[in-house]
């Protein structure tokens, strides 16, 4: 049987570079490898096209996203309303085929009556209301953290338009739940992100310093990384280093203080993956309780010691023991220590690939199309 599936992204997905973009494009991927005809739509607002989708899609489109004031609404969230371009709904109704919303941003036209009798999934990235709330409550410049508080209530009151929805799959367990029980006469599934890699690459041995990577731009992060160089970072044995896109000055302070800390600013894909194989231990923490880190897949797949507090594991469905736990800094400072000289060994890898395997995107990719073309066919 032929499966077509609209996609409706809220950025272009390529290059993947990030967290969202990582999972729409590998999902695009996996479900391609797996016979699906795609119709992408990608919202564009600064990244250009990307002729690397058109590998796996069988058509694509592109729409400018209408920022500024004019994409501004007083009953709609911004993020929503500043992704309504009618051309996105014409084409939709013209190829009869489920749509897959990715995140709520992309839901402008869920409700409309020409989709009505559509099949219509959301793809929920987030808990929106709650993490713009959360944005809200770290950023410290006045005009952001207006606009992120303003969003928040927005998108709580949003929610229930949510309900024209016939199915939504979550990529955080507790995200899941919480819509669950939101809408439950929909279909839920939890699936976990899509990622980059196709197999564990773990290398046995052992590193000879501790990493910590992200988007060190994001507050989220900053703050974790700030944490890390003035809490735990002084007081290991290992060489540290801080890797991402944008460092702030204030990272850029804090890790050129520590004599055992370097920083790597911007580094291309292949570099970070390098640095993740070759890292002995991997320090990863959140204050945000906020979904699954695609940060916490790289580090599982690629590296060795992953070292993590409670907050980062909220909502993975992770298996116990798959890493390392500390929830303070001595504990932080215990582990990095204790795992800086202890070989990844053969069993180790191992260990990891197999409870790896319900993140693998063959797996997931299957579990979508069972969930979307069962139900819609259905």
């Amino acid at each position: 049987m032929q499966h077509n599936l609209h996609i409706v992204s809220f950025d272009v997905p390529y290059p993947a570079d990030y967290g969202g973009a990582i999972d729409v494009f590998y999902k695009i991927k996996a479900l391609h490898k797996q016979g699906c005809n795609i119709y992408l739509h990608c919202y564009e607002y600064g990244r250009g096209t990307a002729p690397e989708l058109e590998k796996y899609c069988t058509r694509l489109w592109y729409y400018k996203r209408n920022t500024g004031i004019g994409g501004m609404s007083l009953s709609l969230p911004y993020i929503i309303s500043s992704r309504s371009d009618k051309a996105l709904l014409k084409r939709l109704t013209e190829i009869d085929a489920p749509i897959l919303f990715e995140g709520v941003h992309t839901t402008f036209f869920l409700n409309h009556g020409a989709l009505k009798n559509r099949f219509k999934a959301i793809r929920v990235h987030n808990i929106e209301h709650e993490y713009y709330a959360l944005l809200s409550q770290k950023e410290t410049g006045f005009l952001k953290k207006t606009y992120f508080g303003l969003e928040a209530g927005l998108l709580k009151k949003y929610e229930h338009q949510l309900k024209a929805a016939q199915a939504f799959y979550a990529l955080s367990n507790e995200d899941h739940l919480f819509f669950k029980k939101q809408y439950p006469a929909a279909q839920h599934e939890f699936i976990p992100p899509f990622h980059q890699y196709d197999a564990v690459t773990i290398q046995e041995g052992a590193g000879n310093y501790c990493l910590y990577h992200g988007n060190l731009s994001h507050p989220e992060n900053i703050e974790a990384a700030l944490y890390l160089l003035t809490k735990v970072f002084p007081f290991v044995n290992s060489r540290v280093i801080i890797a991402g896109k944008n460092p702030v000055k204030a990272i850029e302070t804090a890790c050129g203080a520590l004599p055992n800390c370097t920083l790597v600013a911007n580094p291309g894909r292949p570099e970070m993956d390098d640095l993740i194989a070759n890292a002995q231990t991997h320090a990863l923490l959140t204050f945000q309780q906020s979904g699954m880190k695609l940060k916490l897949l790289s580090a599982l797949y690629g590296g060795r010691h992953v070292i993590v507090n409670k907050a980062m594991l909220h909502g993975t469905g992770m298996p116990s023991g798959i890493c390392l736990r500390a929830d303070s800094d001595a504990e932080f400072i215990e582990q990095i220590n204790a795992a800086s000289t202890t070989p990844f060994t053969a069993v180790d890898i191992e260990n990891r690939r197999r409870l790896l395997h319900t993140y693998g995107n063959d797996v997931n990719a299957g579990k979508l199309m069972k969930a979307i073309f069962g139900m819609a066919n259905g």
